[in-house]
């Protein structure tokens, strides 16, 4: 690897190309194709990489690379490198039934969901991409890519409201739109973006010509996107598979609130979090309430609120959410105000039949965020209704 050293590699993302002569050994993904290729240089390599990466290094004389407009393309890019190359020691201690593939399901409307080797050859798809090495970061990477062009999965029949509402499935009623998504989406994985960027463009000016602006806006959302993944922490570590994502979109973090009792009784709270729109259900948290012992659902939502702020350990949110009116939107502020914080805060007012009919707080944010809100509001009072019926089962089996 003396050579090597020699080498200049760009600070960039990208893929490289391990040889020894013309023989492809081993092909790889980097955010830093520099940083990355001077680590096999490094003298603890075989403490670090093993015995087979040491001798690998010992046999390399050349290396050739790529480089991406991003991250997640050298993800992409490595994948069908590998495919097509097979280099020996990408596979030489891993059984191809241990890779992952993304596979479209032969249906009308095409399904797209990640599988692993072992599962491929027991299906009919209608298209394979992979193998990919990490389904972690695949999985991560997936998450990215749907906010562009949005699908179904094999979830999708259990979840498909809530996936319509935070934006993961578009209108299945406009079959074309889907069907363009689709065929981008092969695009993608097959690293074509200037030949999507293409087809973005020609559709959107189809829907301008047939004044249908809000597809066209849609389009033009996807292009503003696909040209501007933020994916700076896509991979922190590739070497450890730590792997984290940042959407194209700035950072926006609701908790939402909620109470559930029956007459006072088993009373229950519920937070929820959602992340630009996602919700974090690993993140979401239950409370048996201990101060009330009647139906006061604002001192429920105080007592909730106040054990929240008591764990300093927990992201801060950008706004908060709460079920009711008045009075829980000030028991809120209140909470705040004793700990100190400036979050900004809302409160979702109900009709007779518990449907959304206003917004208490900040006008600004509430039109800004409206769907946001009523998101986390319905999913946490989904959440808090679910939780309360186990409660209340299991007190009552006493």
């Amino acid at each position: 690897m003396k050579k090597i050293n020699k080498i200049k590699l760009p600070d960039k993302p990208g893929v490289y190309i391990l040889k020894k002569n013309t023989k492809i050994l081993y092909i790889g993904k980097a955010t830093s194709l520099r940083s990355r290729v001077r680590s096999y240089t490094s003298k603890t390599v075989l403490d670090t990489r093993g015995p087979l990466i040491e001798k690998m290094v010992q046999e390399v004389d050349k290396i050739d690379y790529q480089t991406t407009d991003n991250v997640l393309e050298a993800l992409i890019l490595e994948a069908n490198l590998i495919k097509k190359y097979q280099p020996y020691y990408n596979t030489k201690e891993k059984d191809d039934k241990s890779f992952n593939y993304v596979c479209f399901t032969k249906e009308k409307l095409s399904k797209v969901m990640v599988v692993r080797g072992s599962n491929v050859k027991h299906r009919v798809f209608d298209k394979i991409y992979g193998p990919y090495t990490s389904g972690t970061q695949l999985r991560e990477a997936i998450k990215i890519i749907r906010r562009i062009f949005p699908f179904l999965d094999e979830k999708s029949k259990n979840y498909l409201e809530f996936y319509k509402q935070i934006n993961l499935v578009p209108d299945l009623e406009d079959t074309k739109m889907y069907l363009q998504n689709i065929k981008n989406l092969k695009l993608f994985f097959e690293g074509k973006k200037k030949k999507i960027l293409k087809n973005l463009e020609k559709e959107m000016g189809v829907y301008a010509k047939n004044y249908e602006f809000e597809k066209a806006g849609e389009i033009k959302r996807q292009m503003l996107a696909l040209q501007h993944i933020n994916d700076i922490a896509l991979l922190k570590n590739m070497s450890s598979s730590i792997f984290s994502y940042l959407h194209p979109l700035p950072f926006f973090r609701i908790e939402a609130y909620d109470i559930a009792h029956m007459g006072g009784k088993n009373m229950v709270g519920a937070m929820v979090v959602l992340e630009n729109g996602e919700a974090i259900k690993n993140e979401y948290k239950k409370f048996k309430i201990r101060t009330q012992n009647n139906t006061n659902d604002t001192g429920a939502l105080t007592e909730v609120l106040e054990r929240r702020l008591a764990h300093k350990e927990w992201s801060y949110p950008s706004l908060i959410v709460m079920d009711g009116g008045v009075a829980q939107l000030h028991a809120g502020m209140s909470v705040l105000k004793k700990n100190g914080l400036e979050i900004p805060i809302v409160a979702v007012v109900k009709d007779e039949k518990h449907k959304p009919k206003n917004i208490l707080g900040d006008k600004e944010l509430t039109t800004k965020y409206k769907s946001a809100i009523l998101l986390g509001n319905s999913e946490v009072h989904r959440f808090v209704i679910s939780y309360h019926k186990k409660v209340r089962n299991k007190n009552f089996l006493k």
